[in-house]
């Protein structure tokens, strides 16, 4: 590794997911003014709007899309720009 490109001061932060108040300590250089306490010990805290806890992926609580519906509503939708079949089968006899 070179020498004086990595940060040297790596502390505990407590980071928080706001969305369920899930709390996890790791060793971060991220500056923060807030603080949290936890077990008795005060930490720098830092907010997470997503985390581990709580994203779809990770929870299993991800949702399927429907595709199939999903092409039938486009295939609606764009049906009055498509040429009218009459006019497919005749260029194909035409060949």
């Amino acid at each position: 590794m070179q020498k004086g490109i990595h940060p040297e001061n790596y502390r505990l932060v407590a980071f928080k997911d706001m969305s369920n108040e899930e709390v996890f300590l790791t060793k971060s250089t991220a500056d923060t003014k807030e603080t949290l306490e936890v077990d008795g010990v005060e930490y720098p805290l830092v907010k997470l709007e997503i985390s581990r806890t709580s994203h779809p992926f990770y929870t299993g609580k991800a949702k399927f899309l429907d595709t199939a519906g999903r092409i039938d509503k486009f295939k609606n939708k764009y049906k009055k720009f498509a040429k009218p079949e009459v006019e497919a089968t005749e260029e194909e006899e035409a060949k």
